[in-house]
């Protein structure tokens, strides 16, 4: 005979960490806005151009012989979809960038196929954004962005260009391609930012 009752211990812990809107998926959806690119690693690339117009490259060699950190976050769609724990290898964004003179504010995200999503620079810095190359363990799958991908959790996933191959730098903020289409400028989920005038 049980002690005390299920109902007493109160909310299980992931409910609290689910933002406005939001239900908890145990798969992984994909989405896509268009055909998946398949992009060999031997071909990758992936360019940081500045706002002065001075470019760096990088191969998949250089990428991989980067140091890589393994970190576990949530992430959270703007389709109402949220996945909790997920786990994630790849190279930071602050690694990546070191020793860059970082001239812009704004950063356009580009993608292989076209894709493009804008953001504020600061949200790729500080251990906030990361290129990330495995999921789960293994080598990320071209359908969830593979061979890598953006991933920046603290916004709805649409910010974490899949096919990621280069980030442009800008002085002022323009909209990428949802963004060009109706979703919010910044997109953050827990402050419920979908679309624009949320």
């Amino acid at each position: 005979m049980a002690v005390i009752s299920r109902g007493f211990h109160g909310r299980r812990p992931t409910e609290e960490k689910l933002p406005p809107g939001q239900y908890v998926v145990h798969d992984f959806p994909v989405l896509s806005a268009g055909p998946t690119p398949v992009v060999r690693t031997e071909d990758w690339e992936f360019t940081l151009t500045t706002a002065a117009g001075d470019t760096h490259h990088w191969s998949w060699r250089d990428l991989t012989a980067l140091p890589a950190e393994r970190t576990t976050v949530d992430i959270h769609c703007v389709t109402k979809w949220s996945k909790f724990r997920t786990e994630w290898e790849g190279v930071s964004l602050d690694t990546l960038l070191d020793g860059i003179d970082l001239d812009g504010d704004y950063a356009m995200v580009q993608s292989y196929g076209g894709y493009t999503t804008d953001l504020p620079l600061e949200d790729l810095l500080d251990g906030r954004a990361w290129i990330a190359y495995r999921y789960d363990h293994e080598d990320l799958p071209a359908e969830h962005g593979g061979p890598a991908r953006l991933l920046v959790p603290h916004l709805y996933f649409w910010k974490s260009a899949k096919w990621v191959n280069g980030i442009r730098l800008m002085d002022s903020d323009e909209p990428g391609f949802w963004e060009g289409l109706g979703y919010h400028e910044y997109g953050d989920p827990w402050r419920e930012q979908r679309y624009q005038g949320d």
